[in-house]
């Protein structure tokens, strides 16, 4: 399985994590993009990072990550669903360079949205964008919302994605006052590896050899972008029959482009009569 999340606890020092690798996914992710090498970077960085947070959700739901600012790169969303089902956009000006992430980001917020079935309203949660880079700002975000020491190291490249999260639970301290420390710095060492091909439990044993580790069942990334004619449907529908001809009179055919898939519906006078037909007469 090359794009997977697989979770993990060093059982004698009460640390827990996470490996998250993709390959196959990553790339649909940046198909006919044409993304700037720096815009990759943070989009790969923020996909790992978004899958690691999904892996460790206690109830199951669609979390939605985006970073906003007043940067070169003002907007990055990532959507993964309960299923890992993962899809991602950037927005960029044109011909941006290889900057430090605080200057593609700017000024702005990372906004987290967890959606359950479980929950009347979404749970949102809205912190300063705050970090040198993408590990950084989500450490800052950890701090702030979990209260728990934690750490990412993460590998962006065209062809695949790598990434690791550690957490220190309360009960670490008591285990080995020393653990935290030394299991931080043989994390560290992984991006100076060669990973990519490995799989978690290569990964895992290679960078604790001394330590036990339990590794969880790994779970199943896919790409999260299908064609849904339906939903353009539907919301040509809410837009209403007169405001939708008025488009359709000014531009001789509707066209709706799917931001976060990167896919353009365009419809003639002869579909969207077809589609109002289905819908039915609208009763006020």
């Amino acid at each position: 399985m090359n794009n997977y999340v697989q979770r993990f606890l060093l059982e004698n020092l009460d640390i827990r994590g996470a490996v998250v690798h993709l390959d196959s996914v990553w790339q649909q992710m940046l198909q006919d993009r044409n993304y700037p090498a720096s815009v990759v970077q943070l989009l790969g960085d923020m996909s790992a990072t978004t899958l690691l947070l999904s892996s460790n959700l206690k109830q199951l739901g669609r979390l939605t990550v985006q970073l906003k600012g007043d940067g070169p790169v003002p907007m990055l969303v990532i959507d993964c669903d309960e299923s890992l089902h993962l899809r991602g956009m950037a927005k960029h000006v044109p011909q941006v360079g290889m900057l430090p992430v605080p200057d593609l980001l700017g000024h702005g917020q990372l906004v987290l949205t967890l959606d359950m079935l479980s929950m009347r309203e979404a749970y949102q949660s809205i912190v300063p964008l705050d970090g040198d880079t993408i590990a950084e700002v989500f450490e800052h975000y950890f701090k702030q919302s979990e209260q728990l020491p934690s750490r990412l190291f993460l590998t962006t490249s065209d062809n695949a994605i790598f990434g690791i999260l550690l957490q220190k639970l309360p009960t670490a301290d008591q285990q080995d006052p020393d653990g935290w420390t030394r299991i931080e710095a043989l994390a560290a060492t992984v991006q100076d590896q060669p990973m990519f091909r490995l799989t978690a439990e290569e990964i895992l044993t290679r960078l604790f050899t001394e330590e036990a580790i339990r590794i969880f069942e790994a779970q199943k990334v896919s790409y999260g972008c299908h064609e849904d004619p339906a939903k353009i449907y539907n919301m040509l529908q809410s837009l209403g029959r007169s405001e939708v001809n008025a488009i359709l009179q000014e531009c001789g055919e509707v066209v709706v482009h799917d931001d976060i898939c990167n896919r353009e519906y365009r419809f003639d006078a002869l579909a969207i009569d077809a589609i109002f037909r289905e819908a039915g007469p609208t009763i006020h």
